[in-house]
């Protein structure tokens, strides 16, 4: 975020990089100045305008309230708050106008979410989407540097420490978060609940199989759509490509669809082999790359940011 916050050129008049206690007195550097980390009770008692939130969700469960309650905007990064009939689940190129003076936390959405109602609403506003069937390829990234630790040191040959059940490193596992009652993944009815809230349409049937595969960064996804009404092919690719923060990456004649290795570091998110289901006439299948640290997190949050000064919220 501090890195996304520079590119995008955006200058606090004050800014409190905040860690648990042992962190205190730290430096982290934001343009080019040092700046001590601080307890969260310290920024706090600042009086910020704005707080941003990666922390986990107990985290955020305890301290955003107490942000707000002193006028803050929370932006949070963890599940906490998604659901929350109270909080907006924004992604700003969608439903920005769910935040308002009084929406004091803001909840970023997932990141396998964030990527996927990206390439849709604009198909959903046009032709009303009436079934989601998506399988996600995650990078390991998504984890943690300890996922990605595990990969690397089983690169080396070493397969002592494990934050998964299973080996990553030539493999996949199709097991993304805890195993809930429905045997369904808690990240794969994130994505249900999740889209259907920044969509706005509860009616929308959606299923998803979220994988997790041995890429470091970049999240990939299988999405077959069907449609309420009928659509052609090019007035698909118009509206992707009227889309901010979409880019169509689609001639395979020549090779060229989205892939994690070569879209790391980029905001957009791609979308290729765009194709008619040939067994259903109202399906459209697309494959969908973003990275997830960046649009499926630390961009979406700061751009949620640049809303609120772009309204004067803040």
């Amino acid at each position: 975020m501090i890195q996304i916050l520079e590119e995008r050129n955006i200058h606090p008049e004050a800014f409190y990089p905040v860690a648990s206690k042992k962190s205190v007195g730290k430096q982290i550097k934001l343009h080019d100045k040092e700046y001590s980390v601080v307890d969260i009770e310290t920024a706090i008692a600042a009086g910020v305008d704005v707080a941003l939130f990666s922390a986990g969700g107990n985290t955020s469960l305890e301290w955003a309230p107490k942000f707000a309650d002193l006028g803050a905007f929370v932006i949070d990064n963890s599940s906490a708050w998604r659901m929350d009939e109270n909080c907006p689940l924004v992604v700003p190129e969608i439903n920005p106008n769910t935040i308002t003076k009084e929406t004091k936390i803001i909840a970023n959405p997932n990141c396998s979410t964030i990527q996927m109602v990206m390439a849709l609403a604009p198909l959903h506003k046009v032709f009303r989407i009436h079934r989601i069937v998506v399988s996600t390829y995650q990078s390991i990234s998504g984890t943690g540097k300890a996922a990605v630790d595990q990969m690397m040191n089983e690169r080396q040959g070493n397969f002592d420490e494990k934050v998964y059940p299973h080996q990553i490193d030539m493999n996949c596992l199709p097991h993304c978060d805890i195993f809930l009652e429905n045997d369904y993944t808690k990240e794969e009815m994130k994505m249900v609940h999740e889209t259907r809230k920044i969509l706005n349409d509860d009616e929308i049937a959606i299923t998803a199989t979220a994988v997790r595969v041995p890429v470091m960064g970049g999240h990939s996804e299988s999405i077959n759509v069907q449609l309420n009404h009928d659509f052609t092919l090019p007035r698909v690719r118009q509206l992707l490509d009227a889309t901010p923060g979409v880019t169509v990456m689609d001639q395979p004649e020549k090779n060229e669809y989205p892939m994690p290795f070569y879209l790391a570091d980029k905001d957009d998110v791609f979308v290729g082999r765009l194709r008619r289901d040939e067994s259903h006439a109202a399906c459209l299948n697309m494959w969908v790359v973003s990275d997830n640290l960046r649009k499926g997190a630390a961009t979406n949050a700061v751009q949620i940011l640049e809303h609120l000064i772009a309204k004067e919220l803040v």
